[in-house]
């Protein structure tokens, strides 16, 4: 079989993943990912939206939300496409985009920076 899984063992991206930032946050587990799992992204973005508008009572009046998809939608592409590849150039294949675009999407969604292992400071 010509397509075997390549662990990301060198590059930039290897130490990326969305799954592991959010466990060592404390914000998923084993079992939250596996229910996750069952629901479509249609049905996952729209809980989400429920759940948020709960929160305030259950309007969302004032955000452009029609208007903000595209942005939301392109930054989590973005996220995963560099958390699943072994480097930033691969990443910039994955999507289809030049290698200078790449760059200016990383910097305008700060992709580097969400990566970043944040410690919590214990006073």
């Amino acid at each position: 079989m010509p397509w075997r899984n390549k662990r990301k063992l060198y590059g930039a991206n290897r130490n990326y993943s969305i799954s592991r930032k959010l466990r060592n946050e404390g914000k998923t587990n084993d079992q939250f990912e596996v229910t996750l799992g069952v629901l479509s992204l249609e049905e996952l973005i729209a809980l989400k939206l429920e759940l948020a508008s709960k929160s305030v009572g259950g309007k969302l009046y004032g955000i452009p939300l029609w208007y903000s998809l595209p942005d939301i939608t392109k930054d989590a592409v973005l996220k995963y496409a560099v958390s699943a590849a072994r480097t930033k150039m691969e990443a910039a294949r994955f999507l289809g985009v030049s290698k200078e675009y790449f760059y200016r999407l990383l910097k305008k969604y700060d992709i580097d920076s969400f990566f970043e292992e944040k410690t919590l400071d214990k006073k």
